[in-house]
């Protein structure tokens, strides 16, 4: 099969890796790809969002199967576009991708199909926001109803913060018009976990789960931002509890868009919380997340491409049981340009990361870099490397990563020094 790939972060980076690896794959084409997806595909000179170029590159190179990476272009009918050109794609439609794309729509979701959340208000008036968060009170959950690149959430822990947020978003301010109609939601206490499986429309796949660092900071502190790291399998992950995020969650989604009239193929990335040992839900992604892909990828011994075309064809239930995972543990660091999630420098150069291909449990994915007119590394964004471990405990995962980490030369990056402490301080407290 010709692949066509799209996107250019660490997810794809992963995605292009495993992809790459499947017998299926012939020719693997990236548009538009990264200085690390360079190495395992043809990255061609196309932007995520150019549907009309997309669709064109896929006609003209005898496209089989295209994958798509992030939210953008499945909310702009990436997908949609595609399967109208009778091209096999995995991502969901148009309409289906408002599951993501707005958050009032997921919620107004949730609530007709009992699908356990948290209590929410819509607004786009100010006055109205304000009235609501002062009958609420503190800590209280102010998001953007539109997409904002993961940083869209603000968990305000006073008043005076959610008000300041819901007035800075509602007046476009602080994500134009992502921000023009909010949800307010109600604050839940309890650790965050990300959950996936695939859907055709019909059957879904379960697949497993991850827990995401949103925080910049050590100890979950500081801004929010679209990840900095991620381990896989979430620690207190049990069969109960997974059975119950397919029961409560899953499977009601799968059946519920159907009967909306908006069946969903794809990937079901959903952002839980487990509250009291019930999971809840906070939101849906409607592709693989950044970070937590780079980790599940490293752990899936299955062929890839199989698997995500199933959703487009309508076979997944074929693959029942069948999806083989490492019984180990994964772990994934994320480098970033000093500043992030703030202002940062472009351009400045990333040393010394060949080593990492030596090292035995390390891998590196690339995410915002380039090559210079002199062929240096260089990053071109914000989040700029993944550095994965692996191995049988998270304990050991983390500390493969960091070896990795230390290995880079980069005065101008810097990562978290504690991705998967919950997880390591739970497993060292049970120890003891």
């Amino acid at each position: 099969m010709n692949i066509l790939l799209i996107g250019s972060g660490g997810r794809e980076h992963a995605l292009a890796w495993k992809l790459e690896q499947s017998p299926k794959c012939e020719k693997l084409f990236c548009a538009p790809g990264n200085a690390g997806i360079s190495e395992v595909a043809e990255c061609v000179d196309i932007a995520a969002e150019d549907v009309e170029g997309i669709v064109k590159f896929s006609k003209e190179n005898k496209i089989d199967f295209v994958v798509i990476g992030p939210e953008q272009p499945l909310v702009d009918g990436l997908a949609s576009a595609l399967r109208d050109a009778n091209i096999s794609v995995f991502g969901p439609n148009k309409d289906a991708a408002q599951l993501e794309g707005s958050k009032g729509f997921m919620k107004d979701f949730f609530a007709r199909h009992n699908i356990p959340t948290a209590a929410y208000a819509r607004f786009t008036s100010i006055d109205e926001a304000v009235a609501y968060i002062k009958e609420q009170g503190a800590p209280i959950v102010i998001k953007t109803d539109g997409l904002a690149a993961g940083k869209g959430v603000i968990i305000a822990m006073t008043e005076e913060e959610a008000i300041k947020a819901a007035t800075d978003m509602l007046s476009g301010e602080a994500f134009g018009e992502a921000g023009m109609e909010l949800v307010i939601e109600e604050y839940m206490e309890g650790e965050e976990i990300s959950y996936f499986a695939l859907s055709d429309g019909e059957n879904y796949l379960p697949l497993t789960s991850a827990q995401d660092h949103k925080r910049v900071g050590d100890g979950d502190t500081g801004l929010n931002t679209g990840g900095m790291g991620a381990y896989s399998p979430f620690h207190q992950m049990t069969d109960e509890l997974e059975q119950k995020i397919l029961t409560h969650i899953i499977e009601p989604t799968v059946k519920g868009m159907k009967a909306d009239g908006y069946p969903f193929q794809g990937v079901l990335y959903a952002g839980l919380m487990v509250v009291n040992g019930e999971p809840r839900m906070i939101e849906y992604n409607i592709r693989f997340g950044d970070p937590e892909c780079q980790p599940l990828m490293m752990r899936l011994d299955s062929d890839l491409v199989d698997i995500l075309l199933a959703t487009d064809n309508g076979t997944l239930h074929e693959y029942k049981d069948k999806v083989q995972w490492k019984d180990q543990a994964s772990l994934c660091v994320v480098m970033a340009a000093n500043g992030y999630p703030g202002s940062y420098k472009k351009g400045t150069e990333i040393k010394s990361t060949t080593a990492l291909n030596e090292m035995d449990g390390v891998k590196l994915f690339h995410a915002g870099t380039t090559r210079d007119d002199s062929d240096a590394l260089v990053n071109s964004g914000g989040r700029v490397l993944g550095v994965v471990g692996i191995g049988d405990t998270i304990e050991q995962a983390q500390n493969k990563a960091y070896q990795g980490v230390d290995q880079i030369d980069w005065p101008d990056g810097f990562c978290r020094r504690d991705i998967g402490w919950r997880a390591i301080a739970a497993q060292k407290t049970k120890v003891a």
